[in-house]
């Protein structure tokens, strides 16, 4: 089982950036597929980022041309940079491992971090 940590959140003008980091423990990290969800108070948590094995990424159709993942295998990390960040991007931010492929649906990856905050103020 790999055991995950974020960080990187905080506090953020709009049109500002940032960049999240997620740590992974275990020596099984390069067979993971790695995905960025984020949750708003009152919503469900949702799609933001992912990439596979491979390195191939996914992204949700309001985070494409703004965030950028990426994968570290040799230090076992993955980043999620965030541009021209919007306050609706306010939300905490979750990484996520499965298996080899990518996913979109919260319920199919069976590792999670503690989430980072991420307010992003107009």
């Amino acid at each position: 089982q790999v055991q995950l940590v974020e960080s990187g959140g905080t506090l953020v003008q709009a049109g500002g950036s940032l960049r999240l980091s997620c740590a992974a423990s275990g020596r099984t990290f390069s067979v993971f597929a790695m995905g960025w969800f984020r949750q708003a108070p009152g919503k469900e948590r949702e799609f933001v980022a992912g990439i596979s094995p491979s390195s191939s990424t996914y992204y949700v159709d309001s985070a494409k041309g703004r965030f950028t993942i990426s994968r570290d295998n040799a230090k076992n990390t993955v980043a999620l940079q965030m541009n021209s960040l919007k306050p609706e991007d306010t939300a905490v931010y979750y990484c996520a491992a499965r298996r080899y492929l990518v996913s979109t649906l919260p319920s199919e990856y069976n590792a999670w971090g503690q989430g980072t905050q991420v307010t992003v103020s107009s």
